[in-house]
């Protein structure tokens, strides 16, 4: 049987450090904001953040809330796979539909301190400023139902020690047979 993960959390919690292992692992990785970005591409649309969210938004408005996770859909054949970026219900409604026993919601969790360190260290283009930005980011997220995502996981995994204690958690996660 084939097992797919759908990694949800907040901002720097650890959900890329997940994907990294399960990737070590031979799992497949199917980004939902890489869905969004190769279609709005075929569609030629404009290729900046600000673009692609719209689209995005747009495109939930149009089919319904839940359109990204169906769109995820096809690329899950039969391998084991980790889906990267829920932020909603809706979409893991879709994802418990079509695929059912077959899908964990995994939510990797750490401190509002501790994400904003980590953000801060990333040093990427839309990492927090401030504590102000950090929070108002937390916000936009939450507002988004991702905090009621949260709340119906069926795994927490605690992100709060060192890298390679957390990589070790994430392993026996992935090594567990169902």
């Amino acid at each position: 049987m084939t097992r797919t993960y759908v990694l949800t959390g907040m901002p720097g919690a650890g959900k890329e450090e997940f994907v990294k292992v399960a990737l070590e692992r031979g799992f497949k990785v199917v980004r939902m904001g890489d869905v969004v970005r190769e279609e709005a591409s075929r569609r030629s649309l404009v290729m900046t953040d600000r673009g692609i969210g719209g689209f995005a938004s747009s495109e939930r408005q149009e089919h319904g809330p839940g359109i990204w996770a169906v769109r995820c859909l096809p690329y899950i054949k039969d391998q084991d796979t980790v889906i990267d970026g829920s932020r909603s219900t809706f979409e893991l409604d879709v994802f418990r539909n079509a695929l059912g026993g077959r899908m964990r919601l995994v939510a990797i969790h750490a401190s509002p301190a501790l994400r904003f360190e980590r953000l801060k260290q990333r040093n990427r283009s839309d990492a927090p400023r401030s504590e102000e930005e950090f929070r108002q980011r937390d916000e936009r997220e939450m507002g988004w139902g991702l905090g009621n995502l949260i709340a119906q996981a069926d795994l927490v995994i605690m992100n709060e020690g060192t890298l390679d204690e957390f990589h070790g958690k994430v392993a026996e996660e992935l090594d567990r047979p169902w």
